[in-house]
């Protein structure tokens, strides 16, 4: 991995998100090479989709992963997509159902009313990570060019092959890899926007694992409708 033509970066510099780079980021290719294990996601597998393609990648890269994603979470304001439960200190799961539960409860005290809930499941979530997008939206969050082109170099280029197959080796410039520490952090960034439209509705998220749900009062279903026809068209 190569900063600036192979000058030296402090670790400090790299936490305070002072200056990291003056000129280029670069990611070196043998660093982003990745061994692909493929996991059933259930049983019995009856086709390709069934498994879960995991990728093994070197050990100085995840360590260093864990760097960017810590200097990630310190870069991030704090209010950013309030109902996205994922990688914000001292929020989990049970904090996403908690929440789910008490905006359907409280609704349902009132007359006429009733709660619409439907759950995604993004098919390949990591897979429709375009980079160049990402980082656009990066740098909209204030994140710094740097920074942004080192993310841009990390995603792609990235040789990939099957552990114990006979396939060659394929280059991949889009999506993320699977068991990459960075994967779903950079999945919630890209979608941090996709926020309800109407006050009516809430879209609570867990990084790819989301919820949208229809607060409904006197049968009026249309602006619960309207979201559910935006987020899948």
């Amino acid at each position: 991995m190569k900063f600036l033509d192979d000058s030296t970066i402090k670790e400090n510099d790299f936490h305070t998100g002072s200056t990291l780079m003056q000129h280029s980021t670069i990611v070196s290719t043998c660093l982003k090479s990745t061994n692909v294990i493929p996991v059933p996601k259930k049983s019995p597998v009856s086709c390709l989709n069934d498994y879960r393609p995991v990728a093994l990648r070197p050990i100085i890269m995840k360590c260093f992963e864990t760097l960017v994603m810590r200097h990630f979470k310190d870069l991030l304001p704090p209010s950013l997509d309030p109902m996205q439960f994922a990688y914000h200190p001292n929020r989990s799961t049970d904090d996403a159902i908690s929440t789910t539960l008490h905006l359907s409860l409280t609704h349902l005290e009132n007359k006429d009313t009733y709660v619409r809930m439907l759950f995604i499941d993004f098919s390949s979530a990591f897979n429709t990570i375009i980079p160049q997008h990402l980082t656009m939206k990066l740098s909209l969050l204030g994140i710094n060019t740097f920074l942004c082109n080192w993310i841009l170099y990390f995603l792609t280029g990235r040789p990939q092959s099957v552990r114990n197959s006979t396939s060659s080796a394929t280059t991949l410039s889009t999506g993320a890899p699977q068991g990459c520490m960075l994967s779903p952090l950079l999945f919630t960034l890209l979608t941090h926007d996709c926020a309800a439209m109407h006050s009516s509705n809430h879209i609570i998220k867990f990084a790819d694992d989301t919820t949208v749900v229809g607060l409904i009062s006197k049968n009026d279903e249309s602006a619960y409708r309207e979201e559910v026809q935006r987020l899948t068209a």
